[in-house]
């Protein structure tokens, strides 16, 4: 059985992906306690593997992003074949402190502690918070695309800032935000 918050369709609205149609499954329950966090974890209902997929098969987009909470807690490669079965991709946002199944097709990773399992990923997308080590997550892990997202879109004009005197990495919007979508 597996904790869901919730599983629903809307378009992908941070990093790579921005504005791509996707399946969303929030997984309720985290290891971490981060204070911008907009999962209610106390919010789930208990799932097989079977009634996530039936879930899902209700969706015509082609992605199903795993996210949470933390995912890779309750993420197995059996449910990513499943997943992969009903002709989905699969992409998963992770803070990185779990090793994850390997056919998983997209990775985003976005670090919040030092003490990660991972090393690699598709993509990269951080929080910024200014009184942070932002090059740290630049230099110590391997991935095709670096993003700087603002925090809750409160400090905006200061990631800006950033990302224009460290040029490697993008900036990521929480779209869906400023839109209005879930």
């Amino acid at each position: 059985m597996k904790r869901i918050n919730e599983i629903f369709m809307s378009l992908q609205g941070e990093g790579y992906h921005t504005g791509i149609s996707s399946v969303f499954v929030r997984f309720s329950g985290c290891n971490l306690k981060c204070p911008f966090c907009d999962t209610k974890h106390e919010e789930y209902n208990e799932m097989t593997d079977d009634e996530i997929i039936n879930a899902i098969k209700q969706y015509s987009s082609p992605w199903v992003i795993l996210t949470g909470g933390e995912p890779s807690l309750q993420v197995t490669e059996s449910l990513v074949d499943k997943i992969h079965k009903i002709g989905k991709k699969v992409a998963i946002e992770t803070n990185g402190t779990n090793v994850l199944p390997s056919n998983i097709d997209w990775v985003t990773l976005s670090p919040k502690t030092n003490a990660l399992a991972l090393d690699q990923a598709n993509e990269v997308k951080v929080v910024f918070q200014e009184n942070k080590d932002m090059e740290h997550w630049h230099k110590t892990i391997k991935a095709d695309h670096y993003f700087l997202q603002p925090c809750s879109c409160q400090n905006t004009q200061q990631t800006i800032q950033y990302i224009l005197e460290h040029p490697h990495w993008r900036l990521s919007l929480q779209t869906h935000k400023y839109i209005g979508i879930e």
